[in-house]
């Protein structure tokens, strides 16, 4: 089997949940953030910079790397583990939602898609097949299934045939894929239409894959939608398998998450968020390139233990960001990794005491 999944403890008033997520390469504790590695790195940091911060599973995108540098290459290299020297676990996203947002052009069909690439405006054809044969040349641990991600607005028709489509590719996924160290997670759709998240639910389940993704979230829909979303769906995906919420990253977001049952989380929004100069703090996020951090040499964060807060100032982390010094954003993307790291750490704590809905209480009433 290439992944084992287990439920430790549960939090006695909510459905949040303790666990251990077994892989080919290391244990995993859950719930997790995984820092996203896009074009197999993860912006500013080394693989073993990433490791201090807390990552123990990382996210990388198949979309990107079949356009740049080619699965082909990573395959030759040894796969993605041994290219980017990544010692822990990788998780690959199939590249619907990159095709869905970033594409210039899209041509969705049931056999797949034509897109034209972002890059360089070359045109593409990419199926279900496509999909899982790129994600196994890669290599990684755990892979998606190839979906079709909508926008918050679409209509009724849109939202169904794109649903029924996923369940369609999701079929076709699990005939292709034969890699047995790694573990195929299929994606729930739906929209933001209730009726079709529980028929694409229902259908997924029946195909009994070894993990589950609540997708077509954070897609421009308001929180409390997304919220509505997760506080339906999120405790009603498959108990003894892993819990995945794609493209959430927010400190408030993550904890939402975990109160209805999540395990799994990534987003690129700490870490890019971070190269602008946001920093996570207790007391909310601060833009550390404002002027009154300028003669402020206290550190970034008391409680913090990383190496940014133990050895540098806001005042020094004003100067680098003012100088466009690329040491600030490395510095700021450690810290907001470190800082959602421990962020878990903590809430893991709390759900092994049955504490977590106040652990969640006072976190939110300090962090602004």
């Amino acid at each position: 089997m290439a992944i084992k999944f287990n439920v430790i403890a549960e939090d006695n008033k909510t459905y949040a949940r303790l666990g251990k997520l077994r892989t080919g390469r290391n244990e995993i504790e859950t719930p997790v953030f995984m820092p996203v590695g896009t074009q197999a790195t993860v912006k500013g940091l080394t693989p073993q910079e990433v490791v201090e911060t807390g990552g123990r599973i990382i996210l990388a995108n198949a979309y990107h790397l079949y356009l740049r540098p080619g699965a082909e290459l990573i395959k030759e290299a040894g796969g993605l583990h041994r290219f980017m020297n990544w010692p822990g676990s990788i998780l690959t996203d199939s590249g619907g939602f990159q095709v869905f947002s970033l594409a210039k052009l899209n041509k969705i069909n049931d056999n797949g898609l034509v897109f034209q690439s972002h890059i360089d405006g070359s045109y593409h054809d990419f199926t279900p097949e496509k999909a899982i044969q790129v994600q196994m040349d890669l290599g990684a641990d755990i892979i998606m299934a190839f979906d079709q991600c909508t926008g918050f607005g679409v209509n009724y028709e849109q939202a169904q045939q794109a649903s029924e489509r996923t369940t369609r590719w999701a079929e076709r996924c699990l005939e292709t894929h034969t890699r047995g160290d790694q573990a195929l997670f299929g994606i729930v759709q739906g929209n933001f239409y209730p009726e079709l998240r529980e028929r694409s639910l229902k259908e997924l389940v029946a195909l009994d894959f070894p993990g589950y993704a609540l997708g077509g979230l954070s897609v421009g829909e308001s929180r409390e939608e997304m919220q509505k979303i997760l506080r339906s769906f999120g405790p009603k995906l498959p108990g003894g398998k892993p819990r995945y919420l794609m493209g959430v990253g927010t400190p408030e977001d993550l904890l939402e998450g975990m109160v209805w049952g999540i395990d799994m989380f990534d987003c690129v929004f700490p870490t890019r968020t971070g190269r602008t100069g946001s920093l996570f703090t207790r007391g909310g996020r601060i833009n550390i390139r404002n002027s009154k951090y300028k003669n402020d040499f206290s550190s970034l964060e008391a409680k913090c233990n990383c190496r940014v807060c133990s050895g540098y100032t806001k005042a020094y982390l004003h100067h680098l960001f003012r100088q466009k010094e690329i040491l600030g954003m490395r510095l700021a993307t450690y810290h907001n990794l470190f800082f959602l790291a421990q962020l878990m750490a903590e809430a893991r704590e709390a759900i092994g005491r049955g504490d977590f809905a106040r652990y969640r209480n006072d976190f939110l009433a300090e962090y602004q």
